[in-house]
């Protein structure tokens, strides 16, 4: 081990200012974990009297806590099956079309948003989305009323699902197309002399072949279940839609940061963070049983 060390040591002369980062600011903040056991004042700091498990007794007794916890997860999973089963369909459809020029042009127009910030984005949905904006004004053309996308609590939550999914099924597209590539086209070509159509053949020969990728991706979504998207969220939401639009880090925000109640907020996030780092390892090891994917 010693020898490889000296071999690699510009390496790891190159890992020493990201690992000196990742220790201030990721390491390093685990001391102010503490807060989420004491009844945190900051003018005492973390000298604050300690009360063990009475913040985490008091935010499950908290039915507005519970409703984030189900708004989290319902958002979470469904774009995460949007996130895996469009891309699939785009990238299949686009891999049908023959000409080059068309095809990458494509490909370029659907992945732009994901290099957008929801900051942006935001703006952009804000506009389209308002009652005199194009959609409405389209949907007025067909004799519908205008919708309050962003401001009714039981349409927000499929508005957040649907906009998150237009976002990033751009790079999905871009990851599946490259798998496709790599399917042999010898197989095609066997399937056709068969009397295959080009439906069969994706049945029997593209999806079979195209599965372990997808496996691979979707397991791998597993440890963000509970991140439901607090950028798109944060600037997209309001007071009138917090009962179904609220997530678990918009509800720490508020708490912890508008409201100043550190110890409660801490609790919350320290909450998360377990449940988060559980659903991580499960994946990893999903990951490498499903697909023989690993990292170490």
């Amino acid at each position: 081990m010693l020898r490889k060390l000296r071999q690699q040591r510009a390496f790891h002369l190159m890992l020493v200012p990201s690992i000196i980062l990742v220790f201030i600011f990721s390491y390093l903040p685990f001391y102010g974990l503490v807060i989420a056991f004491q009844d945190y004042n900051p003018g005492l700091g973390f000298h604050s009297p300690w009360v063990g498990m009475e913040n985490f007794e008091h935010i499950f007794k908290q039915e507005k806590f519970l409703r984030t916890i189900w708004n989290t997860l319902y958002m979470s999973i469904f774009k995460l099956l949007g996130g895996i089963f469009v891309p699939v369909i785009f990238a299949l459809l686009l891999n049908e079309v023959m000409r080059a020029a068309f095809k990458r042009t494509f490909q370029t127009l659907v992945y732009i948003p994901n290099f957008l910030s929801w900051v942006i984005m935001a703006g952009i949905m804000i506009d389209i989305l308002a009652s005199d904006g194009i959609v409405n004004t389209f949907l007025g053309l067909l004799g519908v009323k205008p919708i309050s996308f962003l401001g009714s609590p039981s349409i927000f939550p499929w508005t957040m699902i649907v906009t998150d999914i237009w976002k990033g099924f751009g790079f999905g597209t871009v990851v599946y197309l490259a798998a496709l590539t790599g399917i042999d086209p010898g197989l095609y070509e066997a399937a056709l002399i068969d009397g295959a159509n080009r439906w069969k053949q994706t049945i029997y020969i593209t999806l079979p072949l195209l599965a372990p990728t997808i496996i691979l991706m979707a397991v791998l979504s597993l440890g963000n279940v509970m991140n439901a998207g607090f950028d798109q969220i944060y600037n997209l939401y309001s007071p009138a839609v917090y009962e179904s639009g609220d997530i678990i880090d918009t509800y720490v925000y508020r708490l912890g940061i508008v409201q100043a109640q550190y110890s409660i907020g801490t609790a919350i996030g320290l909450f998360k963070s377990v449940i988060t780092c559980i659903l991580v390892v499960l994946s990893l090891v999903l990951a490498k049983k499903a697909a023989g994917y690993k990292i170490y």
